[in-house]
């Protein structure tokens, strides 16, 4: 059968797989094959190849690979879980078949050192949420996503893997030498990444421990040179970074509108807004691009550049973003 692999010189393999690995790339149902001096490695996601190993990109055929033991096989039925770093996530009301999946987890050819059930919502205003440990111990683990590592505590920050493809595709729109702003920036999984792009970060996050595991993983990854770290409400910032930022993150969807007069005090001259939203599906883009508007007044003029579904959020709500371009209006 006929699959997309990247090809490169065999030398270079193990490299090449862990960095399509970290991308979440590789197609786990073909096997790697060698010929001479070159290697091909499957992939699944052509989207999700790092763009110096595009061009490298050829179709050929690929045996099938054998696959593991998986949860699904031992329990019969597909389960729905997550995967955070060493951390299985399961998100089920029945103590009893959560258990039974967290039992198949640990018996599969997965790896995994510990398995949580969500017992909670996100609560409060740092948005974390109660875990039962299932299997394993603890809550804190190493997430790898597009090249990049993110040490956390799931049950004292919130981060979610479901948006790794979102935050990639705003990462890439960063330029090198950009001042940019990430107003609710977590552990840091836009900021770490939009600073290794050459960006200035200043990241805010009220979560004392978010702010904590994000210098770390600005050493983590080798830009604390880039990240200024600031444990606080974003609006403490507005003053002294007024006028200073090329780009902002908004990812606080829930209530981003009411960050919007402190957006557009950190806004330079020109200015894009990645701000997420939380909209009915007959109107999901209309509420954020007036918040946005109203918010710039006659100071700056609004260019929406994309309006893109970031996920179903509930019946018949979505999780938006809105690409936005504020440029400053003379006089």
């Amino acid at each position: 059968m006929s699959v997309p692999c990247v090809a490169v010189d065999r030398e270079r393999g193990e490299t090449v797989r862990s960095r399509l690995a970290d991308a979440d790339a590789l197609d786990g149902d073909h096997q790697i094959a060698v010929d001479g001096d070159t290697i091909y490695i499957p992939v699944a996601d052509r989207d999700r190849v790092p763009a110096d190993l595009a061009a490298h990109v050829v179709e050929r055929d690929a045996a099938a690979r054998d696959r593991p033991t998986t949860p699904a096989e031992i329990l019969g039925y597909e389960p729905s879980i997550e995967r955070l770093g060493d951390i299985v996530i399961v998100d089920e009301d029945d103590d009893d078949r959560a258990r039974e999946i967290a039992d198949a987890v640990m018996a599969a050819d997965l790896p995994c050192d510990t398995v949580l059930n969500r017992a909670s919502p996100i609560e409060g205003e740092l948005r974390v949420r109660q875990w039962d440990v299932l299997a394993g111990n603890g809550t804190e683990t190493v997430h790898r996503e597009y090249g990049h590592e993110f040490a956390l505590d799931v049950a004292e920050v919130y981060f979610s893997p479901r948006l790794a493809t979102e935050r990639h595709r705003v990462v890439e729109q960063v330029e090198s030498g950009e001042s940019a702003v990430d107003m609710f920036a977590g552990v840091g999984p836009y900021a770490v990444p939009m600073a290794a792009r050459g960006a200035d970060v200043v990241a805010c996050d009220l979560n004392e421990r978010a702010v904590e595991y994000l210098r770390e993983n600005a050493e983590r990854n080798g830009v604390a040179d880039r990240v200024t770290a600031v444990a606080g409400d974003v609006r403490e910032i507005a003053e002294s970074c007024a006028d200073t930022a090329d780009r902002l993150v908004m990812n606080l969807p829930h209530s981003a509108d009411e960050f919007l007069d402190t957006a557009v005090a950190l806004a330079g001259d020109d200015c894009v807004i990645h701000y997420y939203d939380i909209q009915h599906e007959d109107d999901p883009f209309g509420p954020g691009r007036r918040a946005i508007e109203a918010a710039a007044g006659d100071a700056y003029a609004v260019d929406v550049e994309t309006e893109r579904v970031v996920r179903s959020y509930a019946p018949h709500e979505h999780n938006v973003c809105l690409d936005v371009r504020l440029t400053r209006v003379d006089g």
